[in-house]
């Protein structure tokens, strides 16, 4: 019989960067991409063991880089302390949403 509870819940915080400003909040963006020659010794290992290819995904995962400048960011909605509405969060290290997220 299949079982349908739930085990765990998962929850990601994200900063709602598009509401930064460039030379205000960021000063350079970057976007991480795959090297040609990563993909070709891949596709080379492939080929010499005789396999045979699909599907090729890259990802790219950039969590808990150490931020070299200082981010505040404001409670959300969820997490919202309320006897401290006005307090802000000091950033350590990158979120998901932030510009400079790529670059940590």
């Amino acid at each position: 019989m299949l079982n349908r509870s739930i085990s765990r819940y998962k929850a990601r915080l994200i900063a709602q960067g598009y509401k930064q400003q460039y030379g205000l909040d960021f000063d350079q963006t970057f976007s991480p991409v795959v090297k040609p020659a990563t993909i070709r010794i891949v596709l080379t290992l492939i080929v010499s063991k005789g396999c045979e290819l699909r599907q090729l995904d890259v990802k790219n995962a950039f969590l808990n880089g150490t931020l070299n400048e200082t981010v505040y960011m404001k409670q959300t909605q969820g997490i919202c302390h309320p006897d401290f509405t006005e307090y802000h969060y000091l950033l350590k290290k990158s979120l998901y949403g932030l510009k400079q997220s790529p670059r940590a």
